[in-house]
Order: C-alpha cells, then sequence, then structure tokens
C-alpha cells in the first residue's frame, strides 16, 4: 500500500534524510485530548490535532510531520490519494 511509503518518507524528512517533504491526507477515527488517531489507507497513527480545534470522527486532515496541519474536503482527499498514487 503505498501509505506504508509515504509515512517512511515522511518519517526521512523529519530526520532530515531527504530534501522533500510529504503532506499525506488521512481520515479522522478519534479524538482525544489534542491528538487524533487517524487511517492513511489502512495505516493508523496517533497525530497532533492541537492546530485545528473543531476536528471531528470521519473528517479529512492533511498531515505533516505528526501533525494535522489542515481540514480537507472528500474531493481534497481523494485528488490527493491519485497523486500519492502517481507519485509512487
Amino acid at each position: 500500500m503505498f501509505y506504508d511509503n509515504a509515512w517512511s518518507i515522511q518519517q526521512k524528512c523529519r530526520m532530515g534524510g531527504t530534501d522533500m517533504c510529504v503532506g499525506l491526507s488521512a481520515k479522522v477515527v478519534k479524538i482525544s485530548d489534542g491528538t487524533a488517531v487517524v487511517d492513511a489507507g489502512g495505516a493508523k497513527r496517533e497525530v497532533s490535532a492541537q492546530l485545528l480545534g473543531d476536528l471531528e470522527p470521519g473528517d479529512y486532515v492533511m498531515v505533516h510531520a505528526g501533525v494535522a496541519i489542515a481540514k480537507i474536503t472528500d474531493d481534497d482527499e481523494e485528488e490527493t490519494d491519485q497523486l500519492m498514487e502517481e507519485l509512487l
């Protein structure tokens, strides 16, 4: 699944291992105390949700470096998925 590769790229970016950083679209599964569990194509991760105060389970977000940085629409999520598949 392409998300496993994308999560790996994102982790390398945080460690300075690449010149490119990747933001991933993911669906919010659960929210608790400023942290969200997100599902990116079956890969579940815990990310900071402190930048976005109005998140609810079922919302889609853009995740970068372990932080949900923006709420996105279903259409944005589908377009991002297609682009990521083409890149990886």
